[in-house]
């Protein structure tokens, strides 16, 4: 199979698809791998990295699309990208089309198949692939709360572990997976006071015998986060309903409870944000502010670390490119749970449900 890779073009978007270690195993098996020019640069990986194991570099975007039979990618496809696919062609990358119709309508309208690492699941009903950008994105989202409290930024002017003398910030997680885990960990290491909210028990008595005592694990309800609202200096939103736009937990009024400056990171913005007021952002301008309160809604966050990131989302995507490339998207969902669950589109109709009911578009069953 030729498999094609394709320098990613969203704004601020500094990962990339495959390492050439992936290359190299692709090629040892008998693939083509084609790589634009420069589609490593902003992870640090050069074009002479991936010739030397056996990528054939090409020029353009449109090379690339015109040739792979699979293209596999990070970012949903932009719209010039949408107007290189082709019927009968499987993309492999991060869709969330249940927060954007007109990439929903446009990728229907090509006739390619669609395999959404967000929605794949393993044997055990985990999403391995949202989970290493998850991890990136929950420590990453102290760190950006931790900048926009400082008041140059317009924040409350905190400092998040405060000092002697000064009490810390206070710090609300919205959701208890693996973004809101690792977000309360690293504020915990700062030394804030943190409030992690979920409405899984379960989870919860795991999670407050594993952390730190200055993170209180609360059951998520209407009265607990409107309370916490008012308490926190940081709010942390990481809701994830697989395949679905999140829902707000936080409505346009609430806002009214928080103290100004405090700062909201909506790491849910991929899948439509978890805070009514949130729309997506850039890292070039990452924030906006509504009723004293900052936004931070960048719809690619691991996309700043861009080396880290895609080493992280490499390691576990590899197994499923190798996969695909061996037997084709039919084949491979025919015989693996994890690929069957991760087709949203199969030549041009749509067959995953979360994203039907969004927008009120049939769903078709998958042909097997």
């Amino acid at each position: 199979m030729i498999v094609g890779v394709p320098k990613e073009t969203k704004k601020d978007e500094y990962r990339v698809s495959l390492l050439p270690v992936g290359v190299e195993e692709l090629v040892r098996v008998g693939h083509e791998v084609l790589v634009q020019r420069g589609a490593g640069a902003g992870s640090g990986l050069s074009d002479e990295a991936y010739a030397t194991c056996g990528a054939r570099l090409v020029d353009t975007a449109e090379e690339v699309f015109g040739g792979a039979e699979l293209v596999v990618k990070v970012k949903e496809p932009q719209p010039p990208e949408l107007k290189l696919l082709r019927p009968g062609q499987s993309l492999f990358t991060y869709f969330h089309f249940a927060a954007d119709r007109g990439l929903t309508e446009g990728f229907l309208a090509s006739g390619a198949t669609a395999v959404a690492y967000e929605t794949l699941r393993d044997d055990r009903g985990r999403l391995p692939l949202l989970v290493p950008m998850s991890e990136v994105a929950g420590r990453m989202s102290i760190q950006e709360g931790a900048k926009y409290l400082e008041k140059p930024q317009m924040g409350r002017g905190i400092l998040l572990g405060g000092v002697p003398g000064v009490a810390p910030a206070n710090v609300l997680v919205l959701g208890a997976g693996s973004v809101g885990a690792n977000a309360a960990k690293v504020a915990a290491g700062f030394g804030a006071n943190i409030a992690l909210l979920d409405t899984n028990l379960e989870r919860l008595r795991y999670l407050d015998d594993v952390t730190p005592p200055n993170i209180d694990c609360l059951y998520s309800d209407r009265h607990t986060i409107r309370e916490r609202l008012g308490w926190a200096d940081l709010v942390i939103g990481s809701v994830l309903i697989p395949g679905a736009r999140a829902p707000h937990l936080v409505e346009r009024e609430d806002l009214r409870l928080m103290k100004p400056g405090a700062v909201i990171i909506d790491v849910a913005i991929d899948q439509g944000g978890c805070v009514a007021t949130s729309r997506p952002t850039t890292h070039a301008v990452p924030t906006f502010v509504v009723d004293d309160v900052v936004h931070y809604c960048v719809t690619n966050m691991p996309g700043a670390v861009g080396r880290t990131s895609t080493y992280a989302l490499c390691n576990a995507t590899l197994p499923y490119v190798l996969q695909l490339a061996a037997q084709g998207v039919e084949t491979a969902a025919r015989e693996s749970v994890a690929i069957r669950s991760a087709v949203n589109v199969f030549r041009g109709r749509l067959v995953y449900r979360a994203v039907a009911d969004a927008f009120g578009i049939p769903c078709e069953p998958l042909p097997w």
